[in-house]
Formats: structure tokens, C-alpha cells, sequence
């Protein structure tokens, strides 16, 4: 299934922001279009103004300059259509895991038999039906990560905001909740934008992936995945996929290097 309608389209967008007295130039003159239904991960040199794109489609932080839109409708707040995933999984310790996936839902105004069921599917999706009367403190952190992914997936966001969610795993975890996660995704076709430093992840879970430059951030490469979907954990050993990681990876580290220089 290809990707259909356009849903985001940002143009000509800036930030700025003062550090000591000073003013820095996190993005400038920044265009992107995605369709709808596509899962595009942004990889780049760190400060280079990924996770303050993401946060300006989210509509926590205000952009400088530029248009952006979401279905033909602009952006100006935070919505019920985008859900935004970060690394800190920021569950309510005093509430079960069934009860922080349902939370959202509650708020929403659901009755509580509805966003139970809801919240229940959710959990299921993400393998922790078993778990759902448990306490985040006497979960892994993997679990923890699986549980904020089913709040906002319970949610039901147009677009999945995605801010290096996988980032505090260990590396056996992290590449389990990839697949769980191109494996959810394949079953909804939510419109996901992903930050992430990780090449392989980026590869291994994207249609696209969008290459930044140093800060100011723009765009150095717009890049297709032409790996076939489903994707199981062997595709990373393929040709074409560490053909991909290379080529990534060399324009990556020009970027890099001329960020340690600018430092």
C-alpha cells in the first residue's frame, strides 16, 4: 500500500531562540512534505534542530517563521490529532498500566466501559495484557516504553510524533520494540514522524528518512526506503539495507564533523 494524500506540509520554516544574549539559528528556511499514512524518521547531528521540528508539528513550541499544516488545517497548539512519544515514558507511578493507558481516555470524556476495552486493546497490541494490573515501578523499562506507546496509540492520533523513543533500551530491547513497533504500524498506517540518531533504526523502520545538516538544520537528503514490507529482523543484514546504512552514514558524518567544528 502506498502512501496517499499529503498531511503535513511545512514551508519556508525558521527558529530562533536567545542563549546567553545571543541569537541561535536552530532551523532556517525549512521545507518538508508528508503523506498521509507515511512513517518518515529525521536522523542528524545533535543540535541540529530535529527535536525542534518535531516539537513545532506538535505544536509545543512556536516556530519563528514559515507555514505548517496538518490535513490542510495550521498548526498552532497541541491536538487531539497528533500524539507526541518521547524518551522519558512519563507514567503515573500510582496508576496501573491499565490505568495510565486509559488515562488519555478518561480525559477525552469516554465512559469508563469504553476506555477500558479501548486502553485493553492497546495493551494487548503492545504484548502486556498479562501485566495490566501492574505498577510501572515493577515493570523493565522496555515494558515502560510499551506502556506510554499504547497511551498514545489508545488515543487514536491521526500522526505519531516520535522524539527518540527507544533511546534509554539496551540494545536488545530497543531492537524489540522496533520490530513490535513497524509491526503495530503495519496494522493502522498512522502517519509517524521519528527522531532518532540511530541510522539502522531509521532504515530498518522508515518509507523515508530526512537527512538534517549542522545547525542551521536543513534538509541535506531526502531519502527513500526501497526495502519490501513487512520487514523481519534479516532484512538488516541484507545488501541493500547496509547499503543504505553506508551511504547514510557518509553524508551524516560530514555534517557531524562540521558541527564539532562550528562548537
Amino acid at each position: 500500500m502506498q502512501p496517499s494524500t499529503e498531511y503535513l506540509k511545512a514551508e519556508g520554516i525558521s527558529k530562533q531562540f536567545l542563549r546567553n544574549g545571543q541569537a541561535v539559528v536552530a532551523l532556517e528556511n525549512f521545507d518538508l512534505s508528508i503523506s498521509e499514512g507515511e512513517f518518515v524518521s529525521i536522523v542528524g547531528p545533535s543540535g541540529c534542530g530535529k527535536s525542534t521540528f518535531l516539537h513545532i508539528v506538535g505544536g509545543f513550541e512556536a516556530r519563528t517563521g514559515g507555514t505548517i499544516s496538518l490535513a490542510g488545517q495550521p498548526v498552532s497548539k497541541p491536538g487531539p490529532d497528533r500524539g507526541m512519544l518521547f524518551q522519558d515514558y512519563a507514567l503515573f507511578p500510582w496508576r496501573t498500566v491499565l490505568g495510565n493507558v486509559a488515562w488519555g481516555l478518561e480525559v477525552k470524556g469516554l465512559d469508563k466501559s469504553e476506555r477500558l476495552a479501548l486502553a485493553r486493546k492497546y495493551i494487548d497490541m503492545v504484548g502486556l495484557s498479562k501485566f495490566e494490573n501492574s505498577y510501572p515501578g515493577e515493570l523493565s523499562g522496555g515494558m515502560q516504553q510499551r506502556v506510554a506507546l499504547a497511551r498514545t496509540l489508545a488515543y487514536e492520533p491521526q500522526m505519531l510524533l516520535m522524539d527518540e523513543p527507544f533511546g534509554a533500551l539496551d540494545a536488545q530491547t530497543r531492537e524489540l520494540m522496533q520490530e513490535e513497533l513497524t509491526d503495530i504500524w503495519q496494522q493502522n498506517r498512522r502517519t509517524v514522524l521519528f527522531v532518532t540518531h540511530d541510522i539502522e533504526e531509521a532504515i530498518y523502520l522508515s518509507d523515508r528518512i530526512i537527512v538534517f545538516t549542522a545547525r542551521p538544520g536543513r534538509i541535506k537528503a531526502d531519502l527513500r526506503v526501497n526495502l519490501p514490507r513487512p520487514r523481519s529482523a534479516a532484512i538488516r543484514k541484507s545488501q541493500a539495507f547496509m547499503g543504505q546504512h553506508a551511504e547514510i552514514w557518509d553524508m551524516l558524518r560530514e555534517e557531524v564533523l562540521r558541527a564539532k567544528e562550528a562548537a
